[in-house]
């Protein structure tokens, strides 16, 4: 049985078929020639990738909590091709689509049963604004433009006007994947210290309550908690995404649903929400919406909202009112990371050692494996088509101090729930959503 702590985080860590006991504490000074800072995603895919080139490395990953602890293992289960922010650069979208059956390719390798199903994304248009938001998205990203027949077809929608479809994403189970990711790197040599909370990273070294690793290079893997480490308060802020899954539903209710594939989904309204159903024929479903907390504030309270999840229920049903009574079984949330320009990155600094990856604005499923692969070729040396991507060495300004960060976020986050009720009574698209573009990394 999972254990009762952990397997509280969420649906995917309670169904993850795994105990969840931590590794053993960091407990003695130690040198490695790579120590990553955070066994989610990032910090997993570079040490499996790190390791995989060249065996011979000494590489340490150290971790406060478990393997997946953070968003890596509580996301929606969208392994897609988005990137969190256009940078007009068709290298970069090529390889986001290749990284998708990358991650698709290493987990049949590994032995990872992370419930993966490539049904694609569609993306409905429920109102005379998200249509025209559907067919400029169709016409700039190259995404199959549906009417309401092919839109209804695949995901039966109340108000639904039309959509788009990608085939470029697959639904996953991210706790599998990233506790399955954890067991591969550690088959190929990498030690993984879990319960060992960094108290601070300082060039080529980092420490721990348990004792410190000296290291040629040292990789900050943190994300949404990188606010919690010293000198980088301002860097990447912590915003909520709260979720909610439903008891498996029957095969009639999924008949008058659709998504006989798998298809993620979501529609074009300002607020984000997300969703998929699961290989057990849940419906997971997910928006923002929380509030971000002063002082880039991170606490197990903040995982739960109930006014956020009444409200995501409240729009499953508006969406699909054949699941008016359906029991919601889990309730979560987690911290995902947003810099100032909300643009992800990726970067070496050689001069101190330090290499990072992260930002990913809740688009970091796919990204994450990106970042390994690129992160390997820049500690290694090694010149590569990855390494030249516009995101790499990429840095965003720094968050203003609070409060005025504070007024900013909460104000662009309430700002996009009034676009969408803007749009509602004017059937036009949102002028404040216009106008809020640019500090929401829009344009």
């Amino acid at each position: 049985m999972p254990s009762p702590g952990y397997a509280g985080l969420s649906l995917w860590h309670a169904t993850a078929g795994d105990p969840l006991t931590p590794r053993p504490a960091l407990a003695g000074d130690l040198t490695a020639d790579v120590c990553v800072v955070g066994a989610g995603y990032t910090g997993l895919w570079t040490a499996y990738y790190l390791a995989s080139a060249r065996p011979d490395l000494r590489i340490v990953v150290v971790e406060k909590e478990i393997a997946g602890f953070g968003a890596s293992g509580r996301n929606g289960g969208w392994l897609s091709a988005l990137f969190p922010r256009d940078l007009g650069s068709p290298a970069l979208d090529d390889a986001m689509r290749a990284s998708i059956d990358e991650v698709i390719s290493v987990a049949g390798a590994e032995g990872i049963d992370a419930d993966i199903a490539k049904g694609g994304t569609v993306v409905l248009a429920r109102s005379a604004a998200q249509w025209e938001r559907a067919k400029a998205d169709a016409a700039h990203s190259g995404a199959e433009l549906l009417d309401e027949p092919a839109a209804r077809a695949l995901l039966n929608a109340t108000g639904t006007l039309g959509g788009t479809w990608t085939p470029d994403c697959a639904a996953i189970h991210p706790a599998k994947l990233v506790r399955g990711l954890a067991r591969a790197a550690e088959a190929r040599g990498v030690t993984i210290h879990e319960s060992s909370p960094v108290t601070s990273i300082a060039d080529h070294v980092v420490t721990t309550p348990g004792g410190s690793v000296a290291a040629d290079v040292v990789v900050r893997a943190t994300e949404g908690y990188t606010a919690t480490l010293p000198g980088f308060e301002r860097d990447v802020i912590p915003v909520y995404s709260l979720v909610i899954a439903t008891a498996p539903l029957p095969a009639s209710v999924w008949a008058e649903i659709g998504l006989g594939r798998r298809e993620t989904f979501s529609d074009y309204r300002n607020l984000i929400v997300y969703g998929q159903r699961t290989a057990d024929d849940r419906l997971v479903f997910g928006g923002r919406g929380a509030p971000y907390h002063f002082g880039s504030r991170i606490a197990p309270e903040n995982d739960r909202d109930p006014r956020v999840f009444a409200s995501l229920y409240a729009t499953l049903v508006e969406m699909f009112p054949v699941l008016r009574g359906t029991r919601v079984t889990h309730a979560w949330g987690g911290a995902l990371g947003i810099p100032r320009d909300w643009c992800a990155s990726v970067g070496l600094d050689r001069a101190s050692g330090l290499a990072w990856a992260g930002g990913y604005v809740g688009d970091g499923v796919t990204t994450t494996n990106l970042a390994g692969r690129t992160l390997r070729d820049l500690i290694l040396g090694t010149p590569s088509a990855l390494t030249v991507l516009p995101w790499v060495d990429h840095r965003s300004p720094r968050w203003e101090p609070e409060p005025l960060r504070w007024l900013g976020v909460n104000a662009g986050l309430r700002a996009m729930t009034l676009a969408d009720t803007e749009e509602r009574i004017t059937g036009r698209p949102s002028v404040l959503a216009r106008l809020m573009a640019p500090l929401l990394g829009g344009h």
